[in-house]
């Protein structure tokens, strides 16, 4: 039997009426947590659910079956998709093979902050749909569900995307079957995997993506064996950044420079759009075994992983494709052809590899789709715990999965039937908008509630050091990226302005920003609340207490070597 252990609670709210002494009380306690690691509850597979009974879990009805693999696979699913297949078309076009590059290296930073912060909160408290949990704890619960509910239906957009976007690819092969139909055979099997209980859920998408992961890998093999003269014209080398050059043609101004310019700060937001998953660790963060060694793990390999799949394939691809090849000039970011993965490979002469680097794509893409609706539901499920959703969506079955949240995040699904019929293409592109900039708020969200975290903290005169993971470069990070951020949200749309003013292009580029502002107000209506919640009545105990009690088995931890490898892999 598992027996009872008494819990320690750090300062908050109205708790402290001596807050110099309990605040000293509390940085004990960090202390002594850190020395006698090994008290408490031992936790394995075996008791797991006995201790959950005991204690509770921060969800109760979900179940810590995510292994580190299995984390840092989902957030890879749910970001590499057609933002990097599909997507970099147009920032090597207007800022040519080095511009692009410069641009997703500086996005890289961001990530790379928003990231850290977000790994420091979610080992802390380590709860499903985490960030959107923070913003509402640690800033104010009407921002914390704007947030929420803006985020969700990204994700369930985005989905829809996937689901167009499938069908195209199958079409790169036959026309037999209509789209309409793959939408739904592939509705239903991807919302089929995700009914599944989470452990065989992981399992899956572990898989799936590792694919992907070899897929890209032998793609950057055949791309450095075409530059160095395995394709048809010899080594082509660094010749596309001599000739036509490597900056881009630019766009709007008809000054060179200004072009080029602008041409830079259009792939920069690009890339921002491309980046946007390396938060969705946070999204496992209550599923996952062991979240104070598991989190940083997965999310210090989640983003390096994907600057070594975007930083790598961008500079190859803008090796083997010129940013004047006329496929780049298409609008469309959901049409296998103008994929400059699959011009590099056309264009080194290879006949069968486009056609199997589609089936890539494809698995990709449903890759992707998996963790769409698996994010959707999860943030839907938080909302419902916080009591900012119908309590109908906080309940599972006896396997641990939120079946009600599963569903309604999968509807949407049948977005992509806008998609197809060019009549109502415009408003799905208008979704689409609102699913990037979604994206921006959950970042800058992220950010500012990290900053708040870290000025709690210190308030309670608990050090940072004593925490389970310390994020790096911080408090600077967090407001390096927050500012930036803020930047991005505000010029996203700048090519409504110029080279003239058109009314139409300015509500698609800023409903979003709009739509947020709306949720926010009416919630802090509904909710009656201060704007920013004040430091004494912010909370970072619930949830957290359950998780310090208990000391979990390693029994997931790499014996051999070929095993230690492989975790470095995965």
């Amino acid at each position: 039997m598992v027996e009872n252990v008494e819990l320690e609670t750090y300062p908050a709210g109205k708790q402290h009426n001596d807050r110099s002494a309990e605040s000293s009380e509390s940085s004990d306690v960090l202390h002594h947590r850190k020395e006698t690691k090994n008290e408490g509850i031992f936790i394995n597979q075996e008791n797991m659910s006995e201790v959950e009974s005991l204690y509770g879990n921060d969800d109760p009805d979900v179940k810590r079956d995510l292994k580190p693999r299995h984390m840092s696979m989902i957030s890879l699913g749910g970001t590499i998709g057609t933002g990097l297949f599909m997507g970099i078309a147009s920032p090597i076009r207007v800022a040519g093979p080095v511009g692009s590059l410069l641009a997703y290296l500086f996005m890289g930073t961001i990530a790379f902050c928003v990231t850290q912060s977000l790994g420091e909160m979610a080992t802390f408290i380590p709860v499903t749909s985490s960030f959107t949990m923070y913003t509402q704890r640690f800033l104010s619960p009407a921002l914390g569900a704007a947030n929420g509910y803006l985020y969700w239906f990204s994700w369930c957009v985005t989905f829809a995307l996937e689901l167009s976007i499938i069908g195209q690819l199958i079409q790169y092969w036959t026309f037999a079957v209509p789209l309409s139909v793959w939408i739904v055979v592939f509705w239903i099997l991807l919302t089929a995997s995700n009914m599944i209980p989470v452990r065989f859920y992981g399992e899956i998408e572990f898989w799936i993506a590792a694919l992907k992961v070899l897929s890209i890998f032998g793609f950057l093999i055949y791309a450095l064996v075409m530059v160095c003269g395995g394709s048809s014209e010899g080594a082509l080398g660094f010749r596309y950044w001599k000739n036509p050059g490597p900056w881009g043609m630019g766009m709007i101004s008809s000054n060179k420079y200004e072009a080029r310019f602008l041409g830079w700060v259009s792939s920069l937001i690009k890339a921002a759009f491309t980046y946007q998953g390396t938060e969705l660790v946070g999204i496992t963060a209550g599923e996952s075994k062991n979240p104070r060694k598991t989190v940083p793990k997965a999310i210090n390999k989640v983003f390096f992983r994907i600057l070594f799949f975007y930083i790598l394939s961008l500079f190859f691809v803008g090796l083997l494709v010129p940013y004047t090849d006329p496929r780049l000039s298409t609008t469309s970011d959901s049409d296998i052809n103008t994929s400059p993965f699959v011009m590099a490979i056309q264009n080194s002469g290879t006949k069968v590899l486009p056609s199997v680097f589609n089936g890539v794509i494809l698995v990709t893409i449903l890759s992707a789709g998996n963790s769409n609706i698996y994010i959707g539901s999860r943030v839907l499920y938080g909302l419902s715990k916080s009591g900012l959703a119908p309590s109908l969506f906080k309940k599972t079955n006896k396997q641990g999965v939120p079946f009600y949240a599963v569903l309604t995040s999968s509807i949407f699904g049948c977005l992509a039937y806008l998609n197809i019929s060019q009549n109502a293409k415009k408003v799905f592109d208008w979704l689409l908008t609102i699913t990037a900039v979604a994206g921006f708020f959950a970042w800058l969200l992220i950010s500012l509630s990290h900053i708040r975290f870290m000025q709690v903290l210190k308030d309670r005169g608990i050090s940072r050091n004593d925490l389970p993971f310390k994020a790096k470069f911080m408090p600077w990070g967090a407001y390096y990226a927050a500012f930036f951020i803020t930047v991005i949200i505000l010029i996203q749309g700048f090519d409504s302005f110029a080279p003239e003013f058109v009314f139409s292009e300015f509500i698609a580029d800023y409903i979003s920003v709009f739509l947020f502002i709306v949720c926010w107000l009416g919630f802090q209506v509904l909710f009656k609340t201060r704007l920013i919640l004040r430091k004494e009545d912010v909370d970072i105990d619930t949830d957290r207490r359950e998780i310090d009690a208990l000391v979990w088995s390693d029994d997931d931890e790499p014996k051999t070597l070929l095993q230690k490898l492989w975790q470095s892999f995965s």
